[in-house]
């Protein structure tokens, strides 16, 4: 699959579908942005089954800010609506198809347990319950 502009409009329904997104936070002046941005593209043809957008920062500003984006390229990936990575930096393309792998190997409610789990476990902290 060829992967696909994300702009502010379209961005939450984007994030909000089930299934893999990855987004590469980018700029065309930027150029690890442009080294990586083919290494994307090859990746995005070999997992079809994922969703593989694009947000160019210097269009989307007010949602490059919104997501903190200080530093491009920054990937992030989500799954079912959960982030799951955010980092900045291009990646080589073994590292990125190995990162995919993982996240699709991921059991997704085992993940959600832990995510309560640390929720619980904050708010019983911040409520001055050891």
């Amino acid at each position: 699959m060829a992967t696909v502009s994300l702009t502010k409009d379209g961005f939450q329904a984007a994030v909000e579908k089930e299934g893999i997104l990855l987004i590469d936070w980018w700029a065309a002046w930027c150029g690890p942005c442009r080294s990586f941005g083919p290494i994307f593209e090859r990746v995005s043809e070999k997992h079809p089954d994922a969703v593989f957008a694009k947000v160019d920062t210097e269009a989307e500003q007010e949602l490059a800010g919104a997501f903190e984006i200080r530093s491009i390229p920054t990937l992030m990936i989500f799954r079912d609506r959960v982030l799951l990575y955010a980092e900045a930096g291009a990646l080589p393309e073994q590292a990125l198809d190995d990162i995919v792998a993982k996240v699709k190997a991921l059991d997704m409610e085992d993940v959600r347990r832990r995510i309560a789990d640390r929720e619980k476990t904050a708010k019983a902290q911040g409520d001055g319950v050891a």
